[in-house]
């Protein structure tokens, strides 16, 4: 969310940085509730100050027997106890007004984001590796023999509907391995703390990391209120919902494998076969939260921590830096990193590493306390996928795959598969 002294200030300045989001005018409308609310509260501090005053005087008159000057401040105290509560009602309802609209407002990007579109736009500032070179036309992930009994989209419509998978075997050891393997890298090598956390949560905590209001439709409400996370980033970035913590507690640094839910509203007809879309997959998320001088060199640090997990899985990637029209809504500067598969002759993103500054942390209300001394101030916080589960999975089978129909794992799994390091043509590992 965006601090409302800054756009007054700076009008002109927020409508630029607004326009690079291809919003125009943002701050007139803005500007028009926030003088309407500060109008109102100031007529209901004056009318407070006439109410107090007549308040005063009432029973002065009372006592020199003035019935008519008695009756006329008695009225007006009423008078301006009602004039009062209507005037607060009307600042209250303008204060709810402008805050759902700062709330439906992206955050600022970094002066250095390149302007673009979409992500025909994003400019690449890191490759690592060389696809390789196949003898034989490559498969997609689902293609590949050891996959078409062990991952079943077919049970799992039965069970559930489209966009979810059902995988047995040898596939789903895969899987497995992969998240234990994440977790651990990151933990040991990273110096991340694990979290285990829910991932039902209220509402409010949907706010503070800005997948409400905008995005309701992306995620799944219960009956009784909750959402279901869209990713853990919800759960870890809202540890320090409503808290001020010491400067000395900073930076923290988490990471969760979760189950993840998203409808993918608006993506009707994008990666319908085999499992790179779906309603329901596992992610490893990373969250750090740190002082604002240090967001900056963070986002390198976590970038860098996602692309390890790609090279001890000896999978080539690129990173790119999102342009103007392709940066989500609540990063200042998001790179994402895009994986090699050779199925699809093409790289698909299989992290998304943002920094949000101070955006997430206004909509918290989560701040801390400079050690000098002085007002709280707000954190910056940074999220990223350390990675996409199924994601990784996919990347695995196809960039490992022979052309017998085997695939073959990369070593740092095999620690994670009881020494096996093959997936077979019928799906088992040996």
């Amino acid at each position: 969310m965006h601090d409302i002294r800054t756009i007054r200030d700076n009008p002109a300045g927020f409508d630029a940085a607004m326009a690079r989001r291809g919003i125009s005018s943002a701050s007139a409308p803005i500007l028009a509730l926030d003088e309407a609310r500060r109008a109102a509260i100031t007529a209901a501090e004056a009318a407070q100050a006439e109410r107090n005053a007549a308040s005063k005087q009432v029973g002065a008159a009372k006592a020199a027997g003035n019935e008519a000057e008695f009756e006329r401040l008695r009225a007006l105290v009423a008078e301006k106890k009602d004039e009062i509560a209507r005037l607060e009602e009307e600042s209250k309802a303008r204060d709810t007004e402008l805050r759902d609209l700062l709330m439906g407002l992206p955050n600022i990007m970094q002066d250095d984001i390149p302007d673009g579109a979409d992500e025909a736009d994003n400019v690449e500032i890191h490759r690592w590796g060389t696809p390789r070179d196949f003898a034989f036309k490559p498969l997609e992930h689902y293609e590949l023999p050891g996959a078409r009994e062990a991952m079943d989209f077919e049970t799992a419509a039965k069970l559930a509907g489209s966009r979810f998978v059902l995988m047995s075997g040898g596939i789903a050891r895969i899987h497995r391995a992969l998240a234990q393997f994440m977790i651990d890298l990151h933990i040991n090598k990273h110096g991340l703390t694990e979290v285990n956390g829910p991932v039902l949560v209220r509402e409010e905590m949907m706010y503070g990391t800005n997948q409400l209001p905008k995005f309701g439709e992306d995620s799944y409400q219960t009956r009784e209120g909750w959402w279901l996370i869209p990713t853990s980033e919800v759960t870890l970035t809202n540890i320090v919902n409503d808290c001020i913590v010491n400067e000395n507690y900073l930076p923290r640094r988490y990471t969760a494998h979760s189950l993840c839910f998203r409808s993918e509203a608006g993506s009707a007809g994008r990666d319908t076969a085999g499992m790179l879309r779906q309603h329901q997959f596992e992610k490893v998320e990373m969250v750090s939260i740190v002082h604002p001088e240090a967001s900056a060199e963070e986002h390198e640090r976590m970038t860098k921590c996602a692309e390890a997990v790609l090279e001890a899985l000896e999978l080539p990637y690129r990173t790119v830096v999102l342009c103007t029209g392709d940066t989500g809504f609540g990063a200042r500067r998001t790179h994402d990193i895009e994986v090699w598969l050779p199925g699809q002759n093409a790289y698909r993103e299989i992290s998304s590493v943002s920094n949000c500054g101070a955006f997430q942390a206004r909509r918290m209300n989560a701040r801390f306390r400079p050690e000098a001394g002085g007002k709280p101030e707000f954190l910056h916080t940074l999220n990223g996928s350390g990675l996409a589960v199924g994601r990784a999975l996919i990347a695995v089978l196809e960039n490992g795959q022979q052309e017998d129909g085997s695939v073959v794992l990369p070593e740092a799994l095999h620690a994670y598969t009881g020494g096996l390091t093959t997936l077979t043509p019928a799906g088992t590992l040996a």
